[in-house]
């Protein structure tokens, strides 16, 4: 697939590292611009670009950059496109998001209001950059960890559920994206590694 990234700190550079592997074509972009990217670009063989031009034609863009960053990204750029939202929010990075703080919506909802248009899915939020890099397995080999994916778009969320399982995860289904509060910081599945039943025991397990 086509697939752009956008955001080249832990999570998105391991993600441009490992899609790049499994010969995607990836595109990344950051905010202080495609120059500041010819290293990973080197090292991965993805394209280094502007936002624009990585959400352009691509078939699934990954945001992967501080909750505070995504008001301004260019939400046109992501009409009708699928967009991953890798994101959390963290108050002492990201500052006072008041309906945040409160929870009177999950970040992954906040985001895809900004995004108007988009077709989000929450998911490689829980999981440690270096275990998301080294930690993958076969389907069906024991301690395989499992990552939730949450969503309102059924054909959405199936395509990101098999770019988890073609990383070496278990993709579970995590629900709507107003429920994926369920695996945001704080919750039992976060940073947890556990195995497909342990997440579906964690999600409903959850408390707001």
């Amino acid at each position: 697939m086509k697939i752009g990234i956008i955001g080249s700190g832990h999570i998105g550079g391991t993600l441009t590292r490992r899609l790049s592997a499994l010969g995607h074509d990836v595109t990344v972009a950051n905010s202080r611009g495609p120059q500041t990217l010819a290293e990973l670009a080197q090292e991965t063989g993805a394209t280094a670009s502007t936002v624009e031009q990585a959400a352009q034609g691509a078939d699934v863009v990954v945001v992967a950059v501080p909750l505070k960053a995504v008001p301004e990204l260019p939400a046109d750029a992501f009409a009708g496109t699928v967009v991953v939202d890798a994101d959390n929010y963290y108050p002492e990075r990201d500052g006072n998001i008041a309906e945040l703080q409160d929870r009177s919506v999950s970040s992954s909802r906040w985001t895809a209001d900004h995004l108007q248009g988009a077709r989000v899915v929450k998911a490689f939020n829980t999981i440690m950059a270096q275990h998301l890099m080294e930690n993958g397995r076969p389907a069906g080999q024991a301690g395989r960890i499992a990552l939730p994916v949450a969503g309102d778009d059924a054909e959405a969320k199936r395509m990101v559920m098999e770019l988890v399982d073609a990383l070496g995860f278990d993709p579970v289904d995590g629900g709507s994206l107003d429920e994926s509060w369920r695996q945001q910081p704080g919750t039992p599945v976060y940073g947890a590694d556990l195995d497909a039943d342990g997440v579906r025991q964690g999600l409903a397990q959850a408390r707001p």
